[in-house]
């Protein structure tokens, strides 16, 4: 993945712990959970939580942690990734709240049936937690399984979203 050095940054301490949100004036570009696996070293980024990309996005995700929120609308930047990736990261913005997909869904959806293996690792290389809900991803039998954020915050997210379609 690649990122510029001409980010800014904020930390969100959200209900499943420290979260770095990165931005620049066309959108969103990261939201990574402390510890997460292929976290970039935000250290030359800025540091600006009244970046009017970072503060939406900030709202946004304390509104979605309260219970207030089920769908995101903010400019989102999925350049870092390669375009396979990015066609996956397209594909987990279609699944709605509350539901989970396979990574052979995903496959099948994006046209490439044999690459599963290769949808799990864009999968777990998404830079864009909970927006761009990589969480909604399970095995083919419905198991969870890995999580770039570890599997607890996983679980709780989808906990988090299911007592919402009651509503």
């Amino acid at each position: 993945m690649k990122f510029s050095n001409q980010l800014t940054r904020c930390t969100l301490d959200g209900p499943l712990g420290p979260m770095t949100l990165a931005a620049h004036d066309g959108g969103l570009v990261g939201i990574w959970f402390d510890g997460q696996q292929h976290r970039p070293d935000p250290s030359a980024w800025a540091v600006n939580p009244r970046h009017p990309m970072l503060a939406s996005a900030t709202r946004q995700l304390q509104e979605y942690f309260a219970g207030n929120r089920q769908v995101f609308d903010m400019a989102l930047d999925l350049d870092g990734g390669t375009g396979f990736q990015q066609q996956v990261w397209r594909a987990l913005l279609e699944i709605p709240l509350g539901q989970t997909v396979s990574y052979g869904a995903i496959s099948q959806r994006i046209g490439r049936p044999r690459a599963v293996r290769a949808v799990g690792a864009a999968v777990g290389r998404n830079p864009l937690s909970i927006v761009v809900p990589c969480h909604r991803i399970v095995g083919t039998n419905g198991a969870l399984t890995g999580y770039a954020g570890g599997l607890d915050r996983k679980t709780a997210l989808l906990q988090l979203e299911s007592p919402r379609l009651d509503h």
